[in-house]
């Protein structure tokens, strides 16, 4: 009886403390998924709805001003991210998911792209694409590893033989690498962007979280701006062809810090990742509760701080000249990707940024808005903006789609 007795006590006790395990267990798994993975709907789940339906039917979905009109221009396509057009005009955009860079040749020209023609494929997530300016018609992607430059027809929309001109560190955290050639009288550098490796660490390679220069012929890269945790996206301001480029802050220290970042890109400044973020705020949770901003003051601070976990990518000026409305002119558009780690889900929208002619902010207003839905799903992601003289092209890449966005009365 006594050994019935304490075998019914071991089998109550083990019971007990497997009960108290899966509490524990599951305490746990509600406080990483509230500290880490919080947010996650709209950029897990699939597009809430059929965002080309949507656009097609005008219902209002998409709140975007009034003078402008917006179309669909090519849909079905794998996870649209890099835009740029070739010396014919023709659209292209790289599929990182698919290894592929498409063109979408719209011959009849009524708006809408004819077809998909693969110009190179069986790429390791090409994302970069860059045509080098003048004569030189060469077509520069960025693989997650690697700088490649190909012979391109833009007549049969076909790259070529390629060629290597720089070997990258591969994969990552962030894996994504941009291009984007110097303004005169550089115009023959080319930068690369490479992100971070991890959220927040000193990184080992020497090239990562850096934004690289490097003779469009080939040779070794050089370090042209540092302390870049993720600048995905760069551009030429118009009038002053200064660098700007949106920054993605780190994690995990809540829904609102570190703010994200525009930063204007200048040779040889460090912009403070991951000791640093912001208007020069020293990180405590990475450098110790000790620190201090002082610790910051060698860096270069941000221009313009945006909301926490927003994912700023595209970014685009509207010519200082052109067909475009003067309100318009000289001032920015930026592509906010959407948050996935934050309680209240943010960004999945383009915002308008207008400067003075001195090129102080003035204030920021949402241009395009309306693809996070009030249950916290989303219609889709804008990731990349190219401003053309009649044309905006929006890529999306939870969508599958390119957005045009025209003048009203603007075939």
């Amino acid at each position: 009886m006594r050994q019935s007795a304490g075998h019914f006590l071991s089998r109550r006790l083990l019971i007990s403390m497997l009960v108290l395990g899966l509490i524990g267990i599951s305490l746990w798994a509600i406080w990483f998924f509230r500290q880490k993975l919080r947010g996650l709907s709209p950029v897990v789940f699939g597009p809430a709805g059929n965002v080309v339906a949507l656009v097609s039917q005008g219902n209002g979905v998409l709140n975007y001003p009034p003078e402008f009109s917006l179309s669909i221009f090519a849909e079905g396509l794998d996870g649209p991210r890099v835009l740029t057009v070739d010396p014919a005009g023709t659209l292209l955009v790289s599929l990182p998911a698919a290894g592929k860079v498409v063109a979408l040749p719209d011959g009849d020209g009524n708006g809408r792209a004819d077809r998909v023609v693969e110009v190179i494929g069986g790429l390791k997530r090409p994302h970069g694409l860059a045509f080098a300016p003048g004569a030189d018609r060469r077509l520069f992607v960025a693989e997650t590893d690697r700088v490649m430059a190909y012979e391109y027809d833009p007549v049969t929309m076909q790259a070529g033989p390629g060629a290597e001109i720089a070997g990258l560190p591969g994969g990552g955290r962030h894996f994504s690498r941009s291009l984007l050639f110097m303004p005169p009288p550089d115009e023959d550098k080319l930068l690369i962007s490479v992100g971070s490796s991890c959220d927040t660490c000193v990184e080992e390679d020497w090239r990562r979280a850096k934004i690289l220069v490097l003779d469009p012929d080939g040779g070794e890269p050089r370090i042209f701006a540092a302390g870049l945790r993720n600048a995905v996206f760069m551009t030429l301001h118009p009038a002053t062809g200064e660098i700007w480029a949106t920054e993605m802050g780190r994690d995990h220290l809540g829904d609102n810090l570190p703010p994200d970042e525009i930063n204007i890109i200048k040779a040889g400044r460090d912009y403070g990742w991951p000791s640093c973020y912001g208007n020069n705020t020293a990180d405590g949770e990475f450098l110790g509760p000790g620190a201090i901003s002082g610790a910051c003051l060698t860096k270069t601070p941000s221009f313009i701080d945006l909301p926490a976990h927003s994912a700023p990518l595209g970014l685009a000026f509207f010519p200082a000249r052109g067909g475009w409305p003067e309100k318009y002119r000289g001032n920015l558009l930026v592509a906010y990707h959407g948050s996935w780690n934050r309680t209240m889900p943010t960004g999945y929208k383009i915002v308008l940024f207008r400067f003075d002619r001195q090129g102080k902010l003035l204030g920021r207003e949402d241009f395009i808005s309306g693809w996070l839905l009030p249950d916290n799903t989303s219609l889709g992601r804008p990731v990349d903006i190219r401003i053309m003289e009649d044309r905006i092209f929006i890529s999306d890449d939870k969508a599958g789609v390119i957005y045009q966005l025209t003048m009203r009365g603007n075939p």
